[in-house]
C-alpha cells in the first residue's frame, strides 16, 4: 500500500499551508513593527529604526545612544516617590537647579510674574510632563527649550518633587471688596456646558477631581492663564493628552476665557 508523506515538498498541501504560515508572519511583522511605527506620532521625532526597536520593546539606551526621555507628550509619567533619605535629595538637588535657573520667573514661595506660572505646590506629575514637552519640542518655547535642553531626566525629576515639596503661594490677584466671583466663570468651572462639549474644569483640575497631568490652576496670573486658553483654542500649544483642552478651549467665547482666567486667578 502506497502512502504519500505529508512532511514533503511533493505534498502540495504541505507547502501551501507553511508557505501560507511564513507569508501572514511576514505581513504581520511588517506592519506591526515597520509600517505602524512610522506612522504613529507616539515615538515623536525617532528615526525609523528607533521606532522599530522600541516597538520591539527594546530599552532605548541600546539604541538612541543617551539617557533623555523619549516619552511621548501624551503618557503621563509619574516621579519615583519614597521616603527619607532618596527623596530628600532629589528635593535638595532640584533646589539647587531651581536656584539658579527658574526661581527668576516662576519664583519660589513667593508670586511668579504674570507671564510666567507659580511651581510652588504644584503637582509632581504636571511639572515633570511640561518640562519633557519643552525638551522634546512638544511644547514650544524659546526660554524654555534654552533653558532645558540639556538637562537629564534625573534633574526633570528633581524639580518636579522639589517645587512640589513647597507650600502653594497666594492668589496673585484679589477679588474687589464685597464683589463676588463672576457667575459665568463659576458655571464653566463646576458645572461647564455639556451643550458645548465643554467638561466642568473642576473635574481634572481640582475641587471635584483631579486628573493626571492636569496642573492646579488657583493663584496663577490671569494674564497667564488667559494666554494658555486662546493658545489651546488656536492650536498653537498641542501638548494636551487627547486634545482635551484643544476641545474645551475651541468651545469658549473670548469673554468666558477671561471670567474662568480672573476666577482661578483669585482662587487661594
Amino acid at each position: 500500500m502506497n502512502e504519500e508523506r505529508l512532511f514533503t515538498l511533493r505534498n502540495s498541501w504541505f507547502v501551501w499551508s507553511v508557505g501560507s504560515t511564513v507569508a501572514i508572519a511576514i505581513v504581520s511583522i511588517l506592519i506591526g513593527f515597520v509600517w505602524l511605527p512610522a506612522r504613529s506620532s507616539a515615538f515623536g521625532d525617532l528615526s525609523l529604526w528607533a521606532r522599530i526597536c522600541g516597538a520591539a520593546g527594546v530599552p532605548s539606551i541600546w539604541y538612541s545612544g543617551n539617557e533623555t526621555s523619549q516619552v511621548p507628550s501624551n503618557v503621563v509619567v509619574l516621579p519615583p516617590s519614597g521616603q527619607g533619605h532618596p527623596m530628600a535629595d532629589s528635593i535638595g538637588r532640584g533646589a539647587t537647579i531651581a536656584t539658579q535657573h527658574c526661581s527668576m520667573c516662576h519664583g519660589v514661595v513667593a508670586n511668579a510674574p504674570v507671564t510666567a506660572p507659580p511651581l510652588a505646590g504644584q503637582y509632581a506629575d504636571v511639572i515633570y510632563k511640561e518640562m519633557r514637552d519643552f525638551q522634546s519640542g512638544q511644547r514650544p518655547s524659546a526660554v524654555m527649550q534654552e533653558i532645558i535642553a540639556a538637562r537629564s531626566d534625573q534633574d526633570l525629576h528633581d524639580l518636579a518633587v522639589y517645587y512640589a515639596s513647597l507650600p502653594r503661594a497666594a492668589a496673585v490677584e484679589k477679588t474687589r471688596a464685597g464683589e463676588g466671583p463672576d457667575a459665568t466663570a463659576v458655571r464653566l468651572v463646576m458645572q461647564g456646558d455639556p451643550q458645548r462639549n465643554i467638561a466642568p474644569c473642576a473635574a481634572c483640575h481640582g475641587e471635584l477631581d483631579r486628573k493626571g497631568a492636569a496642573p492646579w490652576l488657583g493663584g496663577m496670573s490671569a494674564v497667564y492663564l488667559a494666554a494658555e486658553l486662546h493658545a489651546f483654542a488656536s492650536g498653537a500649544r498641542h501638548n494636551d493628552i487627547n486634545e482635551q483642552m484643544r476641545n474645551v478651549a475651541r468651545q469658549m467665547s473670548p469673554e468666558e476665557i477671561d471670567a474662568v482666567a480672573r476666577y482661578y486667578a483669585a482662587m487661594q
